[in-house]
């Protein structure tokens, strides 16, 4: 078992050293997790527990992460049934990596000018407009039907049993607390979250058992209608998608529908029925011989796969671990890529075109590559002209234009005239009538609350077995203080704020019915000689693919176990659009140089970072929980790693 040990001062001074001592084991707050048959790593130790329940009664990886996902969105750590899923899975009888995108849809009505008159600059963060059609349930059924060996009754009854009541954890616990002013404006989240009505106290206390009703109801339905279909001889794959029917196109989704509309929200049952899970072919890369895999472009993980691209024409390891040099130059690729991530990514079901190809070519990244500066980092950054690299013409020149021309006033040093050296744009300023960024203004945003929408937390699940399976899921929407539907203890998602409503922003990501919104949600994937080598991710909205990226980088490129890599300091930017957070343009636009540094970050090279021309701010915390597994092929094992904080935690054998 794991627990979390308290933070270790001789490890935190000697984590800048990890580069320097090989694949040597290190001491780390966490042990490494070892199995050699399964193994399941998420948020919570409940969850982790119901995984490991499913692999002891013999089911798959896919199994196991399926009643994984139903047991944290049961727990509303960060998420509910009304949210999205987003997975990759190795599929060990093709050899091939395959994507289900369960991101939910927006709704009719959902436009530009709909938002617009409401004085929305974004489509707003919280309550039943926040809210696009849910995703996980049929994410859920779809990846049992299809890839599964168990019934969706075996995979629901440990969410089914916690439904009936669970003791809560303080953490969920004083969430529901601190929002309850917020809960108070819905009814039926009311009566769900704050049992004590009157109360000083009125959320459930941490270790109170926490009672569903309504959310056991709608399993059980699911269930009813899975047993139903298996009574008329239906397969155990018709049967699982009976039971999404019932949520999608039955008495679910009409209740869900009517409690959404009673509380303001558009989603009808046309745009219930309508939707259902896509499976698609990922985007993947080549990093010095190992293959990443990331969903596309309706998820910002391209945007990883981009800066491995750009990072691989510097010899990171000549650099050091986390040098000036080497921070200086991953911060300068992470700011190129999420530049075109907030340009040119979009759902591409809705808005095909995105120039993936001309994106993710190795010609593109040595041409953004080359506009890294060394010395200095560049606080004007803007979207590439991708479009060459794949035979097209730009037809976002004179928008791009337009978009440089409007650079953002005040205090950051290097600003200037547009720079026209392989950039199509040198910033993003203000749009029309809005007021400039100013961080010594009285009422902009403090740090701290800009790193809360910058980490805005998801959970993640990694499973693994000893037939070759291997899952990657990120899992979000409907976190505290969600919207619950009427009586279906579902809680809507929020992940409309992620649309932008102006064409200037991001052409591809204008909320339009029916279309997925960009996200920041992003399960990884690395193959070696077409072999699993690891699976991974983390929760912290834009910081995702931050820190994934040097995740991935410790161990690629500086030999760190799959633990040590989980807990090395490493640094976020605040060079890119927010995905998440306010209704203000001021909540979201980029903050050139800012840089998060680990506290552990030694004096020569915060020294050197100021010279460079970054804004630093330092936390003993840089990044969301990472899970993650290594699949050792020399010795035929499992490693597990998870971040040395929060309540993430696995189990292997």
């Amino acid at each position: 078992m794991w627990m979390r040990a308290n933070n270790l001062k001789i490890w935190a001074g000697t984590a800048m050293l990890f580069f320097s001592l090989g694949t040597t084991a290190q001491r780390t707050e966490k042990p490494p997790l070892h199995g050699n048959h399964w193994m399941v790593v998420t948020g919570r130790p409940l969850a982790a527990e119901a995984g490991a329940q499913v692999f002891q009664k013999g089911g798959n990886a896919i199994d196991a992460a399926c009643v994984t996902l139903a047991a944290v969105c049961t727990m509303h750590i960060v998420l509910t049934w009304g949210g999205e899923t987003q997975v990759l899975i190795y599929n060990p009888h093709t050899g091939k990596v395959i994507a289900i995108n369960a991101l939910g849809w927006a709704p009719t009505g959902a436009t530009p000018a709909f938002f617009k008159s409401k004085g929305y600059n974004f489509p707003p963060e919280y309550g039943p407009l926040a809210a696009v059609t849910p995703g996980t349930p049929g994410g859920l059924c779809y990846m049992l039907a299809e890839y599964g060996t168990m019934s969706l009754k075996e995979v629901l009854a440990p969410a089914m049993e916690m439904a009936k009541g669970f003791a809560i954890d303080a953490q969920v616990a004083n969430m529901f607390e601190s929002y309850k002013r917020r809960i108070k404006e819905w009814p039926y989240s009311k009566a769900l979250f704050l049992p004590h009505p009157g109360d000083k106290r009125e959320a459930p206390e941490p270790g109170e058992i926490f009672v569903q009703k309504d959310l056991l109801e709608t399993l059980t339905k699911m269930v009813e209608a899975e047993q139903d279909a298996l009574k008329h001889h239906k397969t155990r794959k018709e049967a699982i998608y009976a039971a999404m029917d019932r949520f999608y196109k039955g008495d679910i989704a009409q209740e869900f529908v009517r409690g959404c509309q009673e509380q303001g929200g558009l989603i009808t049952l046309q745009d219930m029925a309508a939707w259902k899970p896509v499976e698609e072919e990922p985007l993947h890369v080549n990093y010095k011989g190992v293959e990443v895999y990331k969903l596309q472009q309706w998820t910002q993980g391209p945007a990883m796969l981009q800066a491995l691209n750009i990072l691989e024409n510097f010899d990171l390891k000549g650099m050091g671990y986390n040098s000036a040099r080497y921070i200086n130059t991953v911060y300068q690729a992470m700011s190129l890529s999420f530049a075109d991530r907030d340009f040119y990514y979009g759902d591409p079901y809705v808005n095909a075109g995105q120039p993936m190809k001309g994106l993710l070519s190795k010609d593109y990244a040595k041409a953004r590559a080359a506009l890294i500066n060394p010395d200095h980092n560049d606080p004007v950054i803007g979207p590439g002209d991708p479009y060459p690299y794949e035979g097209r013409t730009n037809p976002f020149g004179d928008l791009l234009r337009q978009r440089a021309a409007m650079i953002i006033s005040g205090g950051v040093p290097g600003r200037g005239a547009p720079s026209t050296s392989g950039s199509m744009n040198s910033g993003v300023g203000p749009l029309p009538g809005d007021v400039a960024f100013d961080e010594t203004k009285p009422g902009v945003m403090d740090e701290g609350l800009y790193h809360d929408r910058l980490w805005r937390g998801t959970t993640s699940i990694e499973t693994a077995d000893e037939d070759g399976w291997v899952v990657s899921v990120t899992p979000s929407g409907g976190w505290p203080p969600s919207v619950i539907a009427g009586h279906t203890g579902v809680g809507m998602s929020q992940r409309m704020q992620s649309f932008v409503l102006d064409s200037i922003i991001d052409p591809f990501n204008v909320v339009e019915a029916h279309k997925r919104p960009r996200v920041t949600l992003t399960p990884t994937l690395a193959l070696k000689d077409g072999k699993p080598l690891y699976c991974f991710s983390v929760q912290g909205g834009d910081t995702q693919d931050q820190n994934l990226l040097q995740f991935f980088l410790n161990m690629v490129e500086f030999g760190m176990t799959v633990q040590e890599a989980t807990e090395a300091p490493n640094i976020n930017t605040d060079q890119l659009w927010l995905s998440l957070g306010g209704e203000r343009l001021d909540d979201r636009r980029p903050r050139p140089g800012h840089i998060l540094l680990n506290d552990v970050t030694p004096p020569y090279v915060r020294k050197d970072l100021l010279r460079m021309g970054y804004i630093p701010t330092y936390s003993e915390r840089t990044s969301g929980p990472v899970n993650a597994i290594y699949l050792d092929a020399k010795h035929g094992t499992l490693w597990g790693g998870s971040s040395n904080y929060g309540l993430d935690y696995g189990i292997g054998w």
